[in-house]
């Protein structure tokens, strides 16, 4: 679904804006309910949670990517309090229902199936559930009205910050122009400047070995890339495995270079203009 302006509306029910935050498209006909793991007794005593509708848990990993875990119920609060028990990942919760109770097992089901492969799919994400599902039948007209609810959970998701369904992928750049490059001895690196930060693209070859002046949380970004198999040891570099979001252009330059670096002057793109030049010189 190409963007559009669009009305987001987010209640806060207890008042406090880092609690339990209930999301909804004003013309659309789903809502988020977003629970931090510590106030899950409190969303327990609202409604919204019992209902049919499917969920997802995030959490972070010490090694690589942030975890989601999807699935879907009849009665969802029943579920989650299962998960509260059972599974101890999670940090966040976040419930899609309809508004108007139309959701059915089969919607629902569909819905997860969706849910699953388009996380597969992008990837930024690391899946925590354990087999594949099935596809439901639906008719011609209900995966219609399904995939449209999903383009309103993908809005919803990433408008609460939880950006699972949207890609990095280079393939999703079409404009050469904003692909920017990087060159440090045998290290060549490809990427792009993106709302979450500067993803660096799978392909990309980085130094096999750190300077003395390589700050300590680079090389133990490092590390933690070499220990998740995101750099993977390719002769004389590491070779970037997938694409891989770092919080800044210089952070990413450091890695790629195994030194501190500006990354600002050093990412260029086809026409040689440094991302400096093309992003912060131009506005002044």
């Amino acid at each position: 679904m190409k963007a559009r302006p669009q009305t987001i509306q987010i209640f806060l029910p207890d008042g406090n804006p880092r609690g339990v935050r209930i999301a909804e498209i004003t013309n659309r006909t789903v809502k988020a309910i977003l629970f931090p793991r510590n106030q899950f007794e409190y969303v327990l005593t609202r409604n919204e949670l019992s209902n049919v509708g499917f969920y997802f848990l995030f959490g972070e990993s010490e090694v690589g990517k942030s975890l989601v875990y999807i699935g879907e119920a009849e009665d969802c609060a029943v579920r989650l309090s299962q998960h509260h028990r059972k599974k101890d990942f999670w940090n966040y919760g976040i419930v899609i229902i309809s508004k108007i109770n139309a959701f059915t097992k089969t919607h629902v089901k569909y819905l997860e199936h969706v849910a699953i492969k388009t996380t597969q799919d992008v990837n930024r994400w690391q899946l925590e559930n354990g087999v594949n599902t099935t596809m439901p039948f639906v008719t011609e007209s209900m995966e219609a009205d399904m995939l449209d609810c999903f383009e309103t959970t993908k809005v919803l998701l990433s408008t609460l910050g939880f950006p699972l369904f949207d890609s990095i992928s280079r393939d999703n750049n079409r404009v050469s122009h904003d692909i920017y490059k990087m060159k440090s001895k045998e290290a060549f690196a490809e990427g792009n400047l993106i709302d979450d930060g500067f993803v660096v693209y799978k392909g990309s070859k980085a130094v096999k070995d750190t300077l003395p002046s390589c700050h300590k949380y680079m090389i133990d970004l490092r590390n933690k890339l070499i220990d998740s198999g995101t750099l993977s040891l390719d002769g004389n570099v590491y070779v970037f495995t997938e694409d891989y979001i770092f919080s800044s252009p210089s952070t990413a330059g450091g890695v790629v270079s195994g030194r501190p670096t500006n990354g600002w002057k050093t990412w260029k793109n086809m026409n040689g203009k440094t991302l400096d030049e093309i992003k912060r010189e131009n506005l002044v």
